[in-house]
């Protein structure tokens, strides 16, 4: 086998194997799950799985990554002219986070980290520094580069922190419980247009 056939056939592998764990994981928690039972489902030996991650702790951690490399924000911005850009682009970056962290799927990676956080304390870090560090930050660097501008006058990561006060609510503590369904196109875009218009209502533009 060439070297590219095996990278393709090693990556299919562990494609399979991260699909297995999170399956296993989603369906009896990551305590009961074993090692063995995540080699059966993907069809490998155990051999090739601690191969590949070493150990259970590194396949949740591959199951969170991969969910999370969802959340990232788009690197091509626009630049902020005015606060008409400014207004278009925190309505598009409201509306991309919570279409993506709203998806099943990552609320259940959420809803696992939380009650693992006791036996995988790295499954937590590793939505924080994957997920949810990034997303500030690149929404803080937007604030900062507005602030530059001369759009408005204000610390950028209180901004950050109120902008995303005003998307969210109550709507990730609603959809980890359980008790909230996941909010429709139309009403992630009514929510993200509020978040945006609310936070240019509190911080007018620079005298």
């Amino acid at each position: 086998m060439k070297p590219r056939d095996q990278e393709t056939d090693g990556a299919a592998v562990r494609k399979r194997i991260v699909g297995a764990a999170f399956s296993a994981f989603m369906e009896n928690g990551y305590a009961q799950t074993s090692t063995l039972e995540i080699a059966t489902r993907a069809r490998v030996s155990k051999r090739e799985l601690y191969s590949l991650f070493g150990n259970k702790e590194a396949m949740l951690v591959a199951c969170i990554t991969e969910r999370a490399q969802r959340l990232k924000a788009p690197a091509d911005l626009p630049e902020l002219r005015d606060r008409e850009v400014l207004a278009n682009v925190l309505t598009a970056f409201g509306t991309r986070l919570l279409t993506e962290t709203t998806d099943p799927a990552v609320v259940a990676v959420f809803r696992l980290a939380i009650s693992e956080t006791v036996h995988a304390p790295k499954v937590a870090q590793a939505l924080v520094s994957i997920a949810r560090k990034p997303t500030r930050e690149a929404l803080r660097e937007i604030m900062a580069n507005a602030k530059s501008a001369g759009l408005f006058d204000g610390d950028p990561a209180a901004m950050t922190e109120q902008f995303l006060g005003l998307l969210w609510g109550d709507l990730m503590t609603g959809l980890l419980l359980q008790v909230a369904d996941r909010p429709s196109a139309g009403e992630i875009a009514r929510r993200a247009h509020e978040a945006t218009t609310g936070l240019l209502q509190i911080y007018p533009k620079a005298g």
